[in-house]
């Protein structure tokens, strides 16, 4: 039998499902701009059409090359976060768990890192060390959050949405009472009450190894590299290591992963560690950036970063590689959006209509993806099997031959 090949991959199949996808959200996305420049006297027919392009223009409809090299800088900027918020729900997705605690883990590995970068003392070329440090303290005080809603599932049998989301909003308790209590994190210039300092007061800042000087004005740094590193080890190890594959196999099948002689309940809190280290390193590099101010009143509300990680994952069908180029597309139409005021009759507020349609699509990925396997093992069971013929020797010749 004639062997799939690269066309009849997992891999290929996942990426024509997202591509699916995101073609249907932006055809449906079109149709809402024709439909509000039809019943809107202010925007012309022909804004339909431009609105689309600029949107997928991105940043290279911002105009002139150096507001093109800005949004291009902020547009990878800004994909760091998204990028390890989607990881780190594709990993629970892959040992069979919901991480809908993504905020709240976030939120505790900004406050973590922000809290190392801003108290311990910088002297000379210290910098370096203490941001990474609070890079690490950052990781690990996600790890730890994550741990719980992995406790309570492991050893309680407890839904893990139900505790992630318990957890979201203490945590964000959490962060604003650490705040509101400890003054000296507060930016007061200006009249300001609402945001910490920034951490490059302490001289602590992600490095930017000149990036800064291509992409002139914006805030990017080496965060975006850093993040497609970790996305990469992750791909490496669910995919090459036997760790990877008892997560996997703990999330195809529980019972029979234990049987196998599997821990399930240590794959389930190891899997929701790994996950809330992953988004708390997200918000780790984003804010320990040195320009980056953080709202700390969050009690109230919860970082958005956190939930758009879910259709990141969905979009990449939980595939870490996939993650990358998910996060950054998702930045991407984003910032064709930032255009659009400018240059139609539309305000920017419709490319977000647009991307959650797109997120909406990425909900049906997984049975795309389905559909076009059942639809290969349709066409392969229509192949009919090779009638195998075997000579049949004439008996009698070989007797009489024997004879003589």
């Amino acid at each position: 039998m004639k062997k799939n090949g690269l066309l009849g991959s997992d891999g290929v199949k996942s990426f024509a499902a997202s591509l699916i996808c995101i073609l249907g959200g932006i055809l449906v996305g079109f149709l809402v701009l024709l439909i509000l420049a039809i019943f809107t006297p202010d925007i012309p027919i022909g804004d339909a059409f431009t609105g689309l392009g600029i949107i997928l223009g991105g940043p290279f409809a911002s105009g002139s090359g150096g507001d093109v090299m800005f949004m291009i800088g902020e547009m990878l900027f800004e994909a760091a976060p998204l990028l390890m918020t989607g990881l780190s729900v594709a990993i629970a997705f892959k040992t069979g768990l919901f991480n809908i605690g993504a905020p709240g883990q976030y939120l505790m590995g900004t406050m973590t890192s922000i809290v190392v970068a801003l108290t311990v003392k910088t002297n000379g070329g210290s910098g370096f060390l203490v941001w990474l440090l609070a890079l690490l303290a950052g990781t690990l005080a996600g790890a730890i959050w994550g741990c719980i809603p992995g406790l309570f599932k492991a050893l309680l049998g407890v839904n893990e949405v139900i505790v992630c989301i318990m957890t979201n909003w203490i945590a964000a308790n959490i962060v604003s009472w650490i705040f509101k209590v400890n003054g000296q994190f507060i930016n007061t210039a200006g009249g300001k009450s609402a945001y910490t300092l920034k951490t490059a007061v302490n001289n602590v800042a992600t490095p930017k190894l000149g990036l800064d000087k291509i992409f002139v004005g914006s805030n990017i740094d080496i965060g975006i590299f850093l993040a497609i590193i970790v996305a990469i080890g992750i791909y490496i190890m669910m995919n090459k290591t036997t760790f990877g594959y008892e997560l996997k196999a703990c999330g195809h099948n529980r019972e029979g992963a234990r049987y196998a002689g599997m821990s399930a309940k240590r794959n389930i809190i190891l899997s929701m560690a790994i996950a809330g280290a992953l988004s708390a390193l997200g918000a780790s590099l984003y804010y320990l950036n040195g320009n980056i101010e953080f709202a700390w009143d969050t009690y109230l509300r919860l970082p958005d970063v956190g939930f758009n990680g879910i259709p990141v994952a969905l979009l990449a069908s939980n595939n870490p590689l996939g993650v990358i180029a998910s996060s950054v597309f998702l930045r991407y139409i984003d910032k064709g959006g930032f255009n659009l005021a400018g240059y139609t009759g539309y305000n920017e507020y419709v490319c977000d209509l647009i991307i959650a349609v797109i997120i909406y699509f990425a909900g049906f990925a997984k049975l795309i993806q389905s559909f076009l396997t059942s639809k290969k093992k349709k066409n392969i069971a229509k192949i009919p099997d090779k009638v195998i013929t075997t000579p049949v020797s004439n008996t009698n010749n070989e007797k009489e031959g024997a004879k003589q």
